[in-house]
């Protein structure tokens, strides 16, 4: 075991930032910690670190063990743990990234319930609506919203996510209702920037199930899907939205729906996972969690 503990004295110093923090971390000494970290470079015959007085940075030898032998390392605890205190045990650091205005809005407020049912987890959140390599940045599970397009990751549907075209009453009573997507090549519509640039392409279906693609364009874009809600709410134009984000301004009144007669093609929620044979139990819980809370009715169709 003294190879696998060396490696998970690396993917500590890695995660940690110093061999003096990973060694505090694991009670041993910063010594005793360089020497274990020179016994697996020699093992491998590669170098994993470049050492500074001032910086520490894995090299592409280093990153490659840390991508494979995170999952690996997490395997074997996973088995160790369920072997010794059975498999309805949940403990360890769950790691999670999700995007920011979904995991503000719905997430974060589910945390505590989850903390209270397992007290020995440890919660590591990242709100960030960049697509994030879940196995190269250390990741247990990733939330994702819309189509999914990593194939070598696990995803459990969480919920549906369905969309819609809308804007504000002001806006409407200024330029008119569009009634059919082609309608909408003479509005301004208020544009989401992804990684991809702008998407100013619009998918409907119409009444038989055929899809339907409208070119859209306006003068506001933005990388925030904030911005063009607020954008909307202003009557600055058009926008297409996730249902979750903007129930609320519908609710009110701020937002009318448009195009009910042409439905946007449904796409769903998910919970993601690196590709594993064994999937930890505080992994496994949390995505039992979300499920059981967002399901079949999420919050924002009640």
């Amino acid at each position: 075991m003294d190879r696998l503990d060396d490696i998970k004295l690396f993917l500590r110093v890695l995660d940690t930032g110093s061999i003096s923090a990973a060694a505090r971390r694991l009670d041993i000494s910063v010594a005793v910690a360089s020497q274990r970290l020179k016994r697996l470079e020699g093992e491998m015959h590669v170098r994993l670190l470049h050492r500074t007085t001032r910086s520490l940075h894995p090299t592409p030898e280093g990153l490659e063990l840390a991508e494979q032998g995170r999952a690996l390392v997490e395997d074997l605890d996973a088995l160790v743990s369920g072997l010794r205190r059975g498999a309805g045990t949940v403990s360890g650091t769950l790691r999670v990234t999700m995007p920011s205005s979904f995991g503000n809005q719905y997430i974060s407020p589910l945390l505590p319930e989850f903390m209270a049912a397992y007290p020995d987890v440890r919660l590591s959140m990242n709100l960030n609506d960049e697509l994030l390599d879940l196995v190269g940045a250390g990741f247990d599970l990733g939330i994702r919203v819309g189509e999914l397009r990593d194939s070598a990751l696990v995803a459990r549907r969480l919920t549906s996510n369905r969309r819609v075209v809308c804007a504000a009453p002001a806006y409407l009573r200024r330029h008119g209702t569009p009634l059919t997507p082609a309608d909408l090549a003479v509005h301004e519509c208020l544009l989401l920037v992804g990684s991809g640039g702008p998407q100013n392409v619009w998918r409907f279906t119409d009444g038989k199930g055929n899809e339907i693609t409208q070119r859209v364009g306006g003068r506001f874009e933005s990388t925030q899907g904030e911005l063009i809600r607020d954008a909307a709410v202003a009557g600055l134009g058009l926008s297409l939205h996730s249902l979750w984000h903007v129930h609320e301004q519908i609710g009110r009144g701020d937002l009318k729906v448009l195009l009910p007669d042409y439905p946007i093609p449904m796409t769903y929620i998910h919970a993601v996972m690196p590709q594993r044979r064994l999937i930890p139990p505080r992994v496994r819980a949390f995505s039992d969690f979300l499920a059981g809370r967002l399901g079949d009715h999420p919050p924002w169709e009640k």
